[in-house]
């Protein structure tokens, strides 16, 4: 039966505590509660949710898991102490399954019927059941990039046009950011700039870029898009950042956007890695070869930049 707030295990944290810490959104804690049974928690009179110390524990268990590429449908009903081996194997074997941008073994039927009728209401409703079922990881790495590219693609043939795509873009930022929002860093974690450079309005892989990064543990600061280089590079030097990400995509002025990143890179000091990311990056990178620019051709590529950074800054 579910405690009470009155029960043997005092519950003291409420649902924000409990999503801060883990990183997970609330919406996320609710359907794992509901509809898999991960854990339960205390209700106040109110019937306000409250967490105890064991169930935070339990829920940043489950949340790394998640993180390792496991499904919560299979880890939810393990016993806690079980979960926590299992973490730590993970951890110990640097567990991670690098999710590929297509949509290989997706199904975005629903999603890609919801673009095509304009509905962002329930577009919105099916990516955040999304989210809940498979973790961040999975949803920033796999789902969201997956169907991106199929709204791109289907512009590209004609059988969307440009409306669709802002609207699968206007539904799909929020969320990511939410994952931003909410990843729990510590006061003293390296710090990332994630934007877009000045003619790049596509804002969607830069907050791609800041969720894995927070996923990693780094404290993130999202510009957003068309951020000309200057204003980035002071965004950076204010927070002391470690790190610049930008995304780009289309460029339909290559030259431009090759001038801000070199203007980028100029004004970062050399301590602080500019990265660049995207569909655009490859082409991109090409353009700036030489101006000591990491290139990422997947957010794969992107988590082990982020990893060979963190490491360094612990030195």
């Amino acid at each position: 039966m579910p405690r009470t707030a009155s029960g043997p295990v005092e519950a003291l944290h409420p649902i924000a505590v409990a999503a801060s810490r883990s990183g997970l959104t609330p919406d996320v804690l609710r359907v794992w509660e509901r509809r898999y049974r991960a854990f339960q928690p205390a209700r106040t009179a109110g019937g306000q949710r409250m967490y105890s110390d064991d169930d935070l524990r339990r829920i940043w268990l489950l949340a790394a898991a998640t993180r390792a590429g496991r499904n919560i449908g299979s880890v939810a009903r393990l016993p806690t102490e079980e979960l926590a081996r299992m973490v730590e194997h993970d951890e110990a074997a640097a567990l991670r399954v690098p999710a590929a941008p297509e949509a290989e073994g997706l199904d975005l039927s629903r999603e890609l019927d919801d673009v095509r009728a304009l509905d962002a209401a329930a577009l919105g409703t099916v990516l955040r059941h999304a989210l809940a079922r498979n973790g961040v990881p999975h949803f920033i790495e796999r789902h969201v990039p997956a169907l991106m590219r199929a709204v791109g693609e289907a512009w590209t043939d004609g059988t969307m046009t440009i409306a669709h795509e802002h609207l699968a873009s206007a539904v799909v930022l929020p969320l990511v950011l939410e994952t931003v929002r909410l990843a729990p860093a510590r006061a003293d974690a390296p710090r990332l700039i994630a934007a877009t450079p000045a003619g790049e309005p596509h804002s969607v892989g830069a907050a791609l870029a800041g969720a894995a990064a927070a996923v990693e543990g780094w404290n993130v600061i999202y510009l957003g898009a068309e951020v000309p280089a200057a204003d980035i590079a002071a965004a950076a030097a204010a927070s002391g950042a470690r790190m610049v990400a930008i995304s780009v995509v289309h460029m339909p002025d290559l030259t431009h956007t090759a001038g801000e990143v070199r203007t980028l890179r100029a004004a970062l000091p050399p301590d602080v890695q500019l990265v660049i990311g995207g569909a655009g990056a490859i082409r991109l990178g090409q353009k700036v070869r030489g101006a000591g620019v990491t290139t990422c051709a997947t957010l794969a590529d992107f988590h082990a930049v982020l990893s060979r950074a963190a490491k360094e800054a612990r030195r």
